[in-house]
């Protein structure tokens, strides 16, 4: 009777247990160390597939080595943004795996732990990951590119030859550079298009074209060989050609200038997106409503030709025309409501979001899986940990690429791969429960 009595007192002690701080800061550094290990694996991976590359080009045209290290640190935070949801994913994976194997999460849960006490540090670990991604993501990203692309600008401006690559094509403000194959400053085979302040086209080509430095006046081509068409724009059939032993051509600083300055969505703010977004989605309206117009004002022609039918000669005739000009802006009004422009802005908001906030979803399924290593548990971890974050970062871009083509929800596209992510883990971590 005694014994019972005391079992009754201790029960409720036990499963009510709430976790000791020493408990919690211990599960904390833990996860801390295996974060920190996870986040320079990734970002040395990121740092040499997209900053190594692009400094190694930067390199073979003699640009100083400073403003090399420069363009390196203000890429730095695209980086940063998007090693840490990576890194909490094998971070958490590689932390409780080893709890797993080593017995300690059975050791936690006999002494009056329940799992939800475990996962709470990993899960607010996670939160302040998220936040911290989002911050570099959406402040650092955007501050860091404005000066790449300013510094960019420099050097190119004192380096024009890093502007033209091997077999490739240059698109300035109103000129296009095709280049082939590139012997040190000497390039062969080279087509150029572009179009004169009278608003005459040209096709230049030239068996060999040399780079010199053109100083402040742009970039300067010597063209051996050349041959020049020019037609009007209107009138294609006025027009005039000739050939050169020797030809110059320059393109001016301003049009460099122009062909580097943008910035492209991935590299703005969310603010800024969704600024650009109403802006796009403001002009996509007001096309639409034209196009809706045309298309309205065909119809009713062609619905006018049809009810007059042949005794009215001039109408009936008229209905083959009217029909052509019907499915005319028809097609018209269906490529206006697919605007691929707004679609990639749309995108790229979504991912603003998605990528940061994904450390959450990933660090409920790395819980769910680390709970299942029975031995070796932060090799497991790490092991999966790069083929769930291969699996991601495919599903994310192949979604994008497909979803922009096929026109699909940029919402659902884009945070596909987090709820894929929560909705695997929650079942597992439920399976684990009640196991």
């Amino acid at each position: 009777m005694n014994r019972l009595f005391v079992d009754s007192v201790k029960a409720p002690s036990i499963t009510e247990r709430s976790l000791s701080p020493t408990i919690f800061k211990y599960l904390v550094k833990d996860i801390l160390f295996s974060f920190c290990v996870a986040f320079l694996f990734f970002f040395f991976v990121f740092f040499v597939n997209q900053l190594l590359l692009m400094a190694q080009e930067i390199l073979a045209k003699r640009v100083p080595l400073y403003q090399v290290a420069l363009l390196v640190f203000f890429a730095l935070p695209a980086i940063v943004a998007m090693s840490t949801p990576f890194a909490s994913l094998m971070g958490t994976l590689m932390t409780v795996g080893r709890l797993s194997s080593d017995n300690e999460i059975l050791i936690l849960l006999s002494s009056g732990l329940s799992y939800r006490m475990i996962f709470f540090p990993a899960l607010m670990l996670g939160v302040l990951i998220s936040i911290f991604s989002f911050i570099a993501n959406d402040v650092l990203l955007p501050a860091g590119m404005i000066e790449f692309s300013r510094l960019y600008r420099r050097i190119l401006l004192s380096t024009p030859a890093l502007e033209l690559e091997e077999n490739s094509v240059t698109r300035f403000r109103d000129t296009v550079i095709v280049t082939g194959p590139v012997d040190g400053r000497v390039i062969r085979n080279i087509l150029i298009l572009d179009r004169t302040s009278d608003g005459e086209r040209r096709v230049i080509l030239a068996t060999h074209a040399e780079l010199t430095d053109g100083g402040d006046y742009g970039l300067s081509l010597d063209l051996t060989n050349a041959f020049i068409q020019s037609s009007k724009e209107m009138v294609r059939s006025d027009y005039d050609y000739a050939t050169a032993d020797f030809l110059r051509y320059w393109v001016a600083t301003e049009d460099i200038i122009q062909a580097v300055a943008g910035i492209s969505p991935n590299q703005m703010s969310s603010r800024d997106l969704w600024r650009e977004i109403g802006v796009r989605r403001a002009a996509l309206y007001e096309r639409l409503d034209e196009s809706y117009s045309n298309v309205l004002a065909k119809a009713v022609a062609l619905e006018d030709s049809l009810r007059k039918g042949p005794s009215d000669f001039g109408a009936w005739n008229r209905r083959d025309t009217n029909l052509g000009s019907f499915l005319e802006e028809y097609r018209s009004a269906r490529i206006v409501r697919n605007d691929r422009g707004l679609l990639l802005h749309r995108y790229e908001f979504n991912k603003k979001f998605a990528i940061p906030f994904g450390a959450l979803s990933f660090v409920l399924l790395a819980v769910s899986l680390g709970l299942m290593a029975k031995k070796s548990g932060q090799t497991v971890g790490f092991i999966l940990g790069i083929i769930i974050s291969f699996i991601y970062w495919s599903l994310l871009i192949g979604g994008q690429t497909i979803g922009i083509r096929m026109g699909f929800s940029a919402f659902w596209t884009m945070w596909l791969p987090n709820i894929l992510s929560f909705s695997i883990g929650l079942i597992l971590l439920v399976l684990r429960i009640r196991k």
